[in-house]
């Protein structure tokens, strides 16, 4: 199941990854389409879905493996690749595809929410506006790294919102520049969360508070050198829980896996190693 759309100009697309399979051995390869969905009525639990595009491919194809019992399998091709670093799977594509020849499978959990799921990541705030506002020229010459551009464009004016943050664990509440709830332990084109992975049941919240340029590259640097989690009272607030629930004063665009997927309220539920994915290890942040 290939994106033409998704990365680089759709360099890593159907023909790209076939010539790859079949060197691997995979062959009888069946392509199929997000347009036309007729297919998946045939998919059955020892099937494989194989997904060529980026996250919010992986994520279509992950729901069609839930409803079915098949087996994802993820052919990195996107700009952010996330999910594929949850994996650990490798940049060689004739690595990827020995691993998938392999048949080697773990389970991982998914996020879920009235809108949908998400295997990597939903934002509220200033986290949306990559997707909404990043250009595909962008994304082409700048790659993972659009998403910093854009927001760094958007940093100096942008205000924040007023959030309430509720969890099994605790409730915080304030003003944001934006909330991240991640499954796993990668978002953002590969940011990292401390002591995260996804196949641990929990769902991490990171919440950023506004605060100046300067102090945020601070906070930042501080996380990614410590390696620890955040403190409640400082710039960067970071909660697990295994549901998570984000209401604001006015309703806020929410973006799941890159696509937009509709507005606050947002509710989220970890279902623990529900779904069968190609990889060798599920990647732990330290």
């Amino acid at each position: 199941m290939a994106n033409p759309k998704a990365g680089d100009n759709g360099s890593r697309g159907a023909d790209f990854w076939r010539h790859h399979l079949e060197s691997a051995g995979i062959v009888d390869i069946r392509d199929c389409s997000l347009d036309d969905q007729a297919w998946t009525k045939s998919v059955g639990a020892r099937d494989f879905i194989l997904a060529a595009g980026g996250d919010g491919s992986v994520n279509a194809a992950a729901g069609f493996c839930l409803d079915t019992g098949a087996t994802l399998a993820v052919l990195p091709s996107g700009t952010a690749n996330d999910f594929a670093r949850n994996l650990g799977l490798p940049d060689d594509p004739r690595h990827v595809c020995n691993l998938v020849s392999a048949g080697r499978t773990r389970m991982v959990d998914v996020a879920t929410t009235e809108d949908g799921l998400f295997l990597n990541v939903a934002h509220v705030g200033l986290g949306t506006l990559p997707v909404q506002e990043s250009s595909a020229e962008a994304k082409r010459i700048l790659g993972r790294f659009s998403y910093g551009v854009a927001l760094m464009q958007k940093l100096a004016v942008y205000r924040g919102f007023h959030g309430l943050i509720e969890t099994e664990k605790g409730t915080v509440a304030g003003r944001w520049l934006t909330i991240a709830v991640s499954s796993g332990a990668f978002f953002g084109g590969g940011n990292e969360i401390p002591q995260a992975s996804a196949g641990d049941g929990q769902l991490d919240v990171v919440a950023v508070r506004p605060r100046s340029l300067f102090r945020l590259f601070l906070a930042f640097l501080t996380v990614r050198l410590s390696r620890n989690s955040p403190k409640r009272t400082s710039t960067v607030v970071h909660l697990k829980s295994p549901v998570v629930a984000i209401t604001t004063r006015s309703p806020r665009t929410v973006t799941m896996d890159g696509d937009i997927a509709g507005h606050t309220p947002l509710r989220a539920r970890c279902r623990p190693a529900c779904l069968k994915v190609i990889c060798e290890e599920l990647v732990t942040t330290c």
